[in-house]
């Protein structure tokens, strides 16, 4: 019998060795007849790390139209015409605008009759005329029966005044709640204000707006607000996608970037030649809304500010989290990489980020308390942590103003811990001096961005292990697996395993990004998706729930046995691409690893055995050379031999000829989404590195920072070995890797929550065979029922508007010490279990 009971589960394992590759998050050739054996123990009576109280929070940035056209409840698109082409090339003053049939003048104008200095344009109507406001995306949504409030700034030349007609309407004209009527008096600027009733709902309602008489009218900031904003709070925020965030329970708010606060102009708000593509500056943000001065958006829209720093400041604190500032430190990055050398100018912005703690801290009657409780809000709002700085691609230039602003703010306010960062990436040259300095410092806390494939997640869950514990803490302020399928979901929830783990390391945790408007979308994947009906979770939503919502206090010492495993070598096809680049190939020769030819191409003919598999770009032979001469478009990948081969050396000549970056040179090609290759003068020729590909989501193997020469023509060679690669740049080895990380879909970690008595056992199984697995908990006592929360479905499901595949199903199991439980195919299972 136990003999018999050895062979059957070896039968099991072996057959699980053979389908490993395929079973893992649903990748091809996947089947679900299969169960593994699993063993985890838990040392119920042990203590590992304390999981800080604000581990898990969100990261904030108005990209995908995440502030106007999303949180922030205003109706009305460019409300204060302020819209231009620098912000998008296809703006006009009058974007989301329309004028009414008959209307005698209708024209945008900036003179000396403006509101404002920070608000400078306006809305010139010459009598009798009106004009229409589409709202965001199909239009405005009004519900049945709800009050919307509207305001607006006006005057009028005409001696006894001109009336003023509001309506909301459909997009035919016929009205949707009874007209407000409004007699505008005088030729100052004063603020109106009413109401409308909704009597009918609709998700494509028009807001006119229409003067009658003769004369001028002018208008500005038009505004309509829903009445029933998030905790009925005025100029706030929208609803459905409060509620949808504050269901996260989130610790912290990151805010406002991201790009938005390392891009652009460093210099302020001057009228009437301000720099229009500025950094965040929180002054700019906060104050009257009609005097917040507008900014182009880095995504390529409009920001009016009327979400600023008051607003999410109170927002944090209506869902219970707290406010982390993200402020520039004169160095931008997002693909700009400049440092600005100018010395007051940086001492103008310490001092506004000593302002910024002054304005979240200070009392009532100090400068910026005073401005904080003039809006609203006498009491601090108990700010704690204050990030400089994002992503730069710049080291020692970051890291010598970082040094300025941290010495200044622990010199004033030391109980703020200052936060750092380690670049863009989760490996490289920027990354590692970044540490380098952070450490040398005693930097209290450094912020790490990646967005990487689900295979990078699933191989890199012991990531924090070998970090220093009396070294800098992680803040991981952005991440995402970069898709919304479940697929990647389920990578991101073992990731989060391996990050409660190392709760001592690594304190802070946020997804990103939170919000994408469906029409209006710069950056995939997304947290929470919306329009202007409707609000929705995606599948990384309903994993971060899970884990925002069962924390626990503490980690509880446990171990897990691991899934079988075969490593096979790297095989694939070669290929030869461009990014932003026109670049030249010539003299490609692919040989095995005993010297015999696979593969050579000249160009002295034709390019008829390489395949566009991107689909892009402008490929040729020209002048014996194999030329891709579009200097604009992006990933043009050509393909050319056997994807079953291995263990070659490719050769190939490279020249840039224009653009921004270098050239790419592929190697274990597959197709399309799943590669590898040779990124040499990348990133806006900042950096060369090795990437690797897999189903379209790209992670970094090796990178330092060679620059790339136009017109020189490079020797390329890539020596593959089995899982082995070396890189070679005109005869001198560049660099080497090997890709030999295990990519185990079975994790688990164990939390305690004191203040229910329950041991919290979490287990992700990415992968398409049930895990039968025996629980074992040592050195506790057990109640026998234990509640059971599940996310389970295939993994590329997708949660839309309509459907949501992906959703927590709730159970009761009976436990013991020792039980055992099969946790589902491709599933997340969080298991409480109430101690006595």
């Amino acid at each position: 019998m136990r003999a018999a009971a050895a062979f059957r589960r070896f039968r099991i394992r072996l057959l699980a060795v053979v389908l490993a590759a395929g079973m893992v998050v649903g990748l091809p050739g996947a089947g679900q007849a299969v169960e593994i054996d699993y063993r985890v123990t838990v040392d119920g009576a042990g203590a590992g790390p304390e999981i800080s109280d604000t581990m898990y929070g969100v990261f904030f940035e108005d990209i995908n139209r995440a502030a106007d056209g999303g949180l922030y409840a205003e109706l009305v698109q460019n409300r204060s015409f302020e819209y231009d082409r620098v912000d998008n090339a296809a703006f006009t003053p009058l974007t989301g605008w329309a004028p009414t049939a008959g209307s005698a003048s209708v024209t945008v104008v900036d003179d000396e009759a403006r509101l404002n200095e920070r608000n400078r344009r306006y809305l010139r109507l010459g009598l009798p005329a009106g004009v229409i406001n589409a709202g965001y995306n199909s239009g405005i949504r009004l519900e049945q029966g709800k009050t919307y409030d509207f305001s607006v700034w006006a005057r009028t030349d005409a001696q006894a005044g001109t009336p003023l007609t509001v309506a909301l309407t459909d997009p035919a004209g016929a009205n949707l709640a009874a007209p407000l009527r409004v007699q505008v008096r005088g030729d100052t600027w004063t603020r109106y204000t009413g109401s409308l009733s909704a009597r009918t709902a609709s998700i494509t309602g028009r807001l006119l707006v229409s003067g009658g008489g003769a004369g001028t009218l002018r208008l500005d900031m038009v505004s309509l607000f829903p009445r029933d904003t998030y905790k009925g709070r005025a100029n706030g925020m929208r609803r459905d996608l409060a509620e949808k965030i504050s269901a996260l329970r989130p610790g912290f708010i990151r805010f406002p970037g991201g790009c938005l606060v390392n891009t652009g102009s460093h210099y302020g708000y001057e009228a009437p030649d301000f720099e229009r593509r500025r950094s965040y500056q929180w002054k700019d943000t906060i104050g009257p809304v009609e005097q917040r001065a507008t900014n182009a958006n880095f995504w390529g829209y409009n920001q009016s500010y009327g979400l600023g720093y008051y607003e999410m400041f109170q927002f944090a604190e209506d869902i219970g989290a707290m406010l982390l500032p993200v402020v520039p430190a004169l160095v931008t990055g997002c693909g700009q990489n400049r440092a600005t050398d100018d010395p007051a100018l940086l001492q103008r912005h310490i001092q506004d980020t000593l302002d910024l703690i002054e304005f979240a801290n200070g009392p009532a009657d100090s400068t910026w308390g005073r401005v904080r409780a003039q809006m609203g809000h006498p009491q601090p709002f108990g700010l704690t942590h204050l990030e400089v700085g994002n992503e730069e691609n710049l080291p020692d230039q970051f890291f010598a103003r970082f040094t300025e602003f941290r010495a200044a703010i622990a010199a004033r306010y030391p109980d703020v811990t200052v936060i750092s960062n380690s670049g863009p990436d989760d490996i490289g040259a920027t990354f590692d001096r970044l540490w380098q300095l952070n450490r040398q410092a005693g930097v209290a806390m450094v912020d790490e961005h990646y967005y990487n494939s689900p295979t990078w997640f699933l191989q890199n869950n012991l990531r924090y292990d070998g970090y220093d514990r009396n070294g800098p803490k992680v803040f991981l302020g952005e991440y995402a697996s970069l898709d919304n399928r479940f697929r990647n979901a389920l990578a991101e929830a073992s990731y989060l395993t391996g990050a409660e783990r190392n709760a001592d390391v690594v304190r802070l945790v946020s997804y990103a990004p939170l919000l994408a408007n469906e029409d209006y979308v710069q950056w995939r994947p997304d947290m929470i998706w919306f329009n202007n009906r409707a609000v929705w979770g995606s599948a990384s939503y309903e994993v971060q729930k899970l884990f925002m919502t069962n924390v626990g206090d503490g980690v509880v010492p446990s171990t897990s046995t691991g899934s079988p495993s075969t490593s096979e070598p790297i095989t694939g096809a070669v290929g030869l691409s461009t990014w932003g680049t026109a670049a030249a190939y010539d003299d490609v020769q692919v040989t095995t690893a005993a010297g015999a030819e696979l593969f050579a191409d000249d160009f002295s003919g034709t390019a008829d055995r390489w395949t566009n598999i991107a689909g892009r770009g402008s490929w040729a032979v020209s002048d014996g050379a194999f030329v891709q001469s579009d200097a604009v478009a992006e990933n043009t990948m050509v393909m050319a031999g056997d994807p079953a081969w291995r263990d070659y050396d490719l050769n190939v000549k490279a020249t840039k000829l224009s653009g921004r970056e270098g050239f790419l040179v592929g190697f274990g090609v597959k197709d399309s989404n799943n590669y590898y290759w040779w990124n040499i003068g990348g990133w806006n020729n900042t950096q060369t590195a090795v990437e690797k590909a897999v189903g379209g989501g790209k992670e970094i193997m090796v990178a330092d920072g060679t620059r790339v020469e136009t017109g020189r023509a490079y020797d390329v060679r890539i020596q593959v070995r089995g899982r082995n690669v070396q890189l070679f740049l005109d005869g001198q080895k560049w660099g080497e890797f090997t890709d030999n990380k295990v990519l185990e879909p079975f994790r688990q970690v164990v939390t305690r929550d004191r203040a229910t008595g329950e041991l919290i056992i979490k287990v992700v199984n990415a992968q398409d065979a049930a895990a039968r697995t025996t629980v074992e908990l040592r050195g506790v006592r057990v109640e026998r029922g234990a509640r059971v929360i599940t996310l389970q479905g295939h993994p590329d499901d997708v949660n839309t508007q309509f459907t949501s595949p992906i959703a927590p199903r709730e159970s009761r199991m009976d436990v013991a010490d020792t039980f055992t439980h099969t946790f589902p195919p491709n599933s997340v299972t969080f298991i409480r279990v109430k101690t006595r």
